[in-house]
């Protein structure tokens, strides 16, 4: 039976507002300034992608990596997700997007770097340490979050009010070393690492001072690796020495 068709209504703008106005006025001031400018760049990416990076980030609207790392296009493949989290290995037989994005990055495109990318005022770790978003509670982040379930049991019994934003910090850093370890139960990635083919890193970038810092091994500490001296603390940020110590 055909569906009636309902009567036209009042004019909307497919652009759905403002938000959406200025994303098409971006786009035009990147095809201008990149993507004619730089038509070799994109001509050539015709022929496929061949990326030496993959970055694990997350999906926080405030910590792009390609904008955060100045990459060119072509230049990284990158999987988001809330709070840059790697599930372990778990060939359940059901579908698997995180998992699916880095077998293809290692496997298919050969990456030589996973980076996993953690970041200062993560919702997503807020939410794996039982602080809740403004009052909300969600069905499907906080069952995410709970990968990095020994992240949370790390901090158990360190927190005090005094030390909430402290230890929400060392627990950023502390869910990407947990995603590194998790890295290496993939089969595929523990093979690529054993033989030098594959090398995985743990970066955190703190964006209320403006630092990028490195995991300086599998437990840490997280070290500065960017040439530019800290800015001035804002708002409620600790010090850096607080967080790095």
């Amino acid at each position: 039976m055909d569906m009636p068709i309902p009567p036209p209504g009042p004019s909307v703008d497919p652009l759905g507002g403002d938000a959406l106005h200025r994303l098409v006025a971006g786009f035009g001031r990147f095809r201008h300034s990149h993507f004619e400018a730089d038509h070799e760049v994109y001509d050539r990416l015709l022929d496929g992608q061949r990326p030496e990076v993959m970055v694990i980030a997350c999906s926080d609207s405030r910590t792009d990596p390609a904008i955060i790392c100045g990459a060119q296009p072509g230049e990284l493949f990158v999987l988001r997700n809330v709070a840059a989290l790697v599930p372990p290995h778990e060939p359940d037989g059901r579908p698997h997007g995180t998992a699916s994005a880095i077998e293809f990055g290692v496997v298919a495109l050969g990456v030589r770097h996973v980076v996993v990318l953690g970041h200062s005022f993560c919702a997503g770790v807020r939410c794996l340490l039982g602080h809740d978003h403004g009052g909300q509670r969600f069905d499907y982040v906080s069952d995410w979050v709970g990968v990095a379930r020994e992240v949370r049991e790390e901090m158990d019994g360190l927190v005090t009010e005094a030390e909430r934003l402290l230890i929400a910090r060392r627990a950023e850093q502390a869910a990407v070393l947990a995603s590194l370890r998790h890295l290496a139960t993939y089969p595929f990635v523990a093979e690529r690492v054993a033989d030098g083919r594959l090398a995985l890193h743990g970066w955190y970038f703190h964006f209320g001072w403006g630092v990028l810092q490195a995991a300086e091994g599998p437990r840490g500490p997280f070290r500065q690796v960017d040439g530019g001296a800290p800015r001035p603390a804002i708002g409620s940020c600790p010090s850096l020495e607080d967080i790095v110590a």
